[in-house]
């Protein structure tokens, strides 16, 4: 259970607080004793990350931040930190822990507080036996003190939120989430939050003849879906919406092109940015974002079963494109494609989609940066970047050259959906783009998204990737909107 985030008013002297400091210089609302200042001062002049002291009715954990970083690294350093302390302070047993700030910068109380929430997340629900050991439980209460107000709270509160559910999302196995259930669940997301959800089943797409979902899905004895999901206030800012598209494979074999080796392994996480895009509405309809936002969500697995497409198929795509099957490894970016082109009904101002596309991305950046490929205004990476350091999802970005693009060409068909295996993340976004009549800006998300180990509070498996980004970003365009227009 995640803890709630409640504003807290006074320190009494029997709550135990962690303080986030920007000097050496300890607050007297603290109240520590001559002795516990002293060693307190003695750690920190030795220049330790933390201190500790346990004066038996309440404990208190010092923070220091570094000196001479950049405030985007602070920022990162303090919710490491937060992560670093989580088992000292699960192993004291607090039923509140109070979170508190000293010459520290605005927002030094939320950036721990977040570190410390996606911290400590498990996926424990099919465990039988879970940890039933009273004195070793997390907090029920974080109570933030100090220069924060109840609207940065409620953003917190919706965004942790939302990682929580998205993880949750990500990890479950196909068994218990086939591509109808994850139309379910955003559906309850939705009616949770706020926004609208339209799942279309398998005789609209077909009407709808988007030939690459349809491809996919063929090999499953599940039926695809497609959800369109809509966030639209009564005062917008935008006459244009956003478009956001999120790739929903809820597992991938690779087809008849199957995965050898650990290949498969974790490809339940297939849907991550199926489950970010739901995510990312669920934050902005509960904290009200004043901005036109569609997110589109086109579902199934990827088996080698029944009529499953072959190499060599050549499928009609929703814009009637036709498309040489090189790999049906490569099918993450066919139920794009026809998402993308859908999207071209709506007039958007600009496109988004996220997705775990290709293991290129994943061996240029590692886990430490988000895949980007790009073809729209400056103003809209500009934006994408910052918020990206702010939140430490970081984005590298590849071009998107036209010579990329000829490798995608086929002798029967308009274009292949492979090209070879140099450049394989930019050839996936150029093959993207191609069906994009609009701005698009690509996020690969196969290096960040399903993680071998912790990355301090990126847990491991879903981590969640990509969704503070999303927010954060569609959060501060609204912020800027009139000034970048």
């Amino acid at each position: 259970m995640k803890p709630a985030i409640i504003r807290a008013l006074k320190i009494s002297e029997n709550q135990s607080v962690v303080c986030v400091l920007g000097s050496d210089k300890i607050p007297d609302f603290l109240k520590l004793s001559d002795s516990e200042r002293e060693y307190a001062l003695k750690r920190l002049h030795d220049k330790d990350d933390h201190v500790y002291i346990n004066s038996f009715r309440r404990c208190i954990y010092l923070v220091r931040l570094k000196d001479g970083t950049s405030h985007h690294t602070i920022r990162e350093e303090l919710r490491r930190a937060a992560y670093n302390l989580k088992k000292l302070i699960r192993g004291n047993n607090h039923r509140e822990l109070i979170v508190t700030s000293s010459n520290a910068y605005k927002g030094a109380i939320e950036d721990f507080t977040e570190g410390f929430l996606l911290g400590i997340y498990a996926f424990d629900k099919y465990k039988t036996k879970k940890d039933k050991d009273a004195g070793k439980n997390y907090p029920s209460d974080i109570l933030l003190y100090g220069n924060t107000d109840e609207k940065d709270i409620r953003w917190l509160t919706d965004l942790t939120d939302a990682v929580y559910f998205t993880r949750d999302l990500i990890n479950e196995p196909v068994n218990h989430l086939n591509a109808s259930a994850l139309a379910g669940e955003i559906r309850k997301l939705g009616d949770a939050s706020g926004f609208n959800v339209e799942v279309l089943t398998r005789g609209k797409i077909e009407a709808l003849k988007m030939g690459g979902l349809l491809a996919v899905n063929k090999g499953s004895v599940d039926p695809p879906v497609f959800s369109i999901l809509e966030w639209r206030p009564e005062k917008c800012l935008n006459s244009k919406p956003v478009v956001l598209v999120g790739k929903g494979v809820v597992y991938d074999t690779g087809g008849l092109n199957i995965k050898t080796g650990d290949f498969m392994a974790g490809m339940n996480g297939d849907m991550a940015g199926a489950a970010t895009v739901a995510g990312v509405m669920y934050t902005v309809a509960k904290s009200g974002i004043p901005l036109h936002i569609i997110g589109l969500v086109p579902s199934t697995d990827n088996r080698p079963g029944g009529n499953a497409y072959t190499q060599g198929d050549i499928i009609t795509m929703h814009n009637k494109m036709t498309v040489e099957i090189g790999n049906t490894d490569a099918e993450g970016r066919l139920i794009l494609a026809d998402a993308i082109s859908y999207a071209s009904k709506y007039t958007p101002e600009i496109i988004i989609d996220i997705a775990t596309l290709t293991g290129s991305a994943a061996m240029t950046f590692g886990n430490q940066a988000i895949a980007l490929m790009t073809n729209a205004d400056r103003k809209y990476i500009d934006l994408l970047t910052e918020c990206g350091n702010d939140v430490y999802e970081r984005v590298g970005e590849l071009p998107l050259w036209d010579e990329y693009g000829e490798l995608l060409k086929s002798d029967v068909a308009d274009m292949n959906n492979v090209g070879g295996r140099e450049g394989g993340a930019i050839i996936a976004g150029k093959f993207l783009e191609k069906f994009a009549e609009y701005p698009l800006i690509h996020l690969d998300i196969a290096g960040t998204s399903m993680l071998k180990k912790d990355d301090f509070y990126r847990t491991r498996s879903g981590s969640g990737s990509g969704l503070r980004l999303l927010a954060t970003f569609l959060r501060k365009l609204a912020e800027n909107y009139n000034h970048l227009k």
